[in-house]
């Protein structure tokens, strides 16, 4: 499963707003790696650098000092609608002069297909594949004067979950969609104010947790100050996933740090399948607080079995066809010497498709483990995600296709159990109704179509070939 985008905006006269935005974005990386992007406005024009890969290869000194200015947004891309290339990186800058206005988006728009035409109809030109280019132009097709209530006008449009930071040539905006599907937070920086996905990147910058952003929430920084425009929302549907998996175990997502909520999953999880075993290991990293949780409950000592390589998937360098081969090795390398003969609990975040887990299993029991008892503190995916997540389509998921008995067999476990639903929310510790649950139940907070394609915004080969005059 792959995360969604993250983004950043700052407001900050006399500060260099372009370098506190790779410092965000650096926290918030593992939020999307595929591309990386910064915008700044001087009071009379925008200036955006998108480049593929990392922030750390994305940026260097030189083009940094070349994005000037007091106010900036960016962003961190995993690729949920539009294809991985440079010309979707983001932030977008769309419009000119007085009316130009740039985009970092962190979520998926479903009606996007049907507004893209519309706006199309309209004349309306699209350079991108990416529905974050459609939020834009809705902003922009507004009858509306003021940014605000232009964008509120996008607002009552569009469909689907979205947090944005936008800039304009005086103003920074922060959008919440109205289910809250993704986070969005508001801090204090001495001299200005931030706008984060996550609470971990104000840490980083030296700026002060203010609030989050509500959902339907839109928050205006200027030299006027901070104001907010709310309207309230029918529900929420925060994705449970970012509890889970998706944000960083240091984040405050509704008022919850996510690594003791995560510990709980592991408690809850020790007491819904306990086993009789002699070690308990989280899955690093992003199951390492649950793996803590289970072992406190269960009284079961904790171990380090397994050893992550931090650094696979951060180079362009593609493997040969033999350290291919390696997959899982290539990832984690396991403790031979810790684990001989021992009967292990292992606590993984979730199982998607099914690939990986059967290789973690093998490798353990090729380190000499007796028996390898699966726990995941997620309930079995059934349905895809359709809110800004390139989860998998339905028939690729091994829980829509399978009985856990017969998941079991297939990732070659001694035993596997799956958090339950009323467990996750019971560890979480807010109420059912906040959450989106769908990739669990089937049951999405606002009608979606049940197979959509993230290239559906993709030019045709025909249209790439008129666009340079070739038939």
């Amino acid at each position: 499963m792959h995360e969604s985008c993250g983004v950043f905006g700052v407001y900050a006269p006399g500060e260099d707003v372009a370098r506190l935005t790779f410092f965000a974005l650096f926290a918030l990386q593992h939020r999307g790696q595929e591309s990386a992007g910064i915008a700044t406005s001087d009071g009379k024009r925008l200036q955006v650098d998108a480049r593929m890969g990392l922030v750390s290869q994305a940026f260097d000194e030189a083009a940094l000092s070349r994005l000037s200015g007091d106010i900036a947004i960016g962003h961190n891309r995993y690729s949920t609608r539009g294809s991985s290339r440079k010309a979707n990186a983001q932030p977008l800058l769309v419009g000119k002069g007085a009316n130009a206005i740039a985009v970092a988006h962190n979520g998926n728009i479903v009606n996007a297909e049907h507004l893209h035409q519309e706006l199309s109809d309209q004349g309306y030109t699209f350079n991108t594949s990416t529905d974050t280019e459609v939020i834009a132009n809705l902003i922009l097709s507004s009858p509306e004067k003021r940014w605000e209530d232009r964008i509120r006008y996008a607002m009552h449009r569009l469909q689907g979950a979205y947090s944005l930071t936008l800039l304009t040539n005086d103003t920074l905006y922060g959008v919440r969609d109205p289910l809250g599907v993704r986070p969005l937070c508001l801090g204090k920086l001495d001299g200005g104010w931030v706008i984060a996905s996550e609470s971990c990147a104000l840490d980083h910058i030296g700026a002060n947790f203010i609030r989050e952003i509500e959902p339907g929430e839109i928050v205006s920084i200027s030299k006027d100050g901070v104001e907010s425009d709310q309207e309230e929302a029918e529900r929420r549907a925060i994705c449970i996933f970012e509890y889970i998996y998706f944000a960083r175990p240091d984040s405050v997502i509704n008022g919850r740090l996510l690594y003791p909520a995560r510990q709980a999953m592991g408690e809850v999880l020790a007491q819904e399948h306990p086993v009789e075993a002699d070690l308990v290991m989280g899955v690093p990293d992003s199951a390492t607080a649950a793996g803590i949780g289970y072992s406190r409950w269960s009284g079961i000592p904790l171990c380090e079995g397994l050893l992550k390589n931090r650094y696979v998937g951060r180079t362009f360098i593609e493997p040969d066809q033999r350290i291919r081969d390696l997959g899982v090795k290539l990832k984690f390398n396991p403790l031979p010497q810790m684990l001989d003969g021992k009967r292990l609990v292992v606590v993984d975040d979730s199982i998607v498709r099914g690939t990986t887990t059967p290789k973690v299993v093998e490798l353990l029991r090729r380190a000499g483990a007796k028996e390898v008892h699966m726990r995941i503190c997620a309930p079995p995916l059934r349905y895809p995600c359709f809110f800004g997540v390139d989860m998998a389509t339905r028939w690729e998921l091994i829980a829509a296709q399978k009985t856990v008995p017969e998941v079991r067999d297939f990732i070659g476990a001694d035993s596997l159990g799956y958090l339950s639903i009323d467990g996750l929310v019971k560890a979480v510790g807010l109420p059912k109704d906040t959450f989106c649950l769908a990739c669990f139940t089937g049951d999405y907070p606002i009608p979606v179509q049940l197979e959509m394609d993230k290239l559906a915004l993709e030019s045709t080969p025909a249209e790439e070939y008129s666009r340079f005059g070739i038939k």
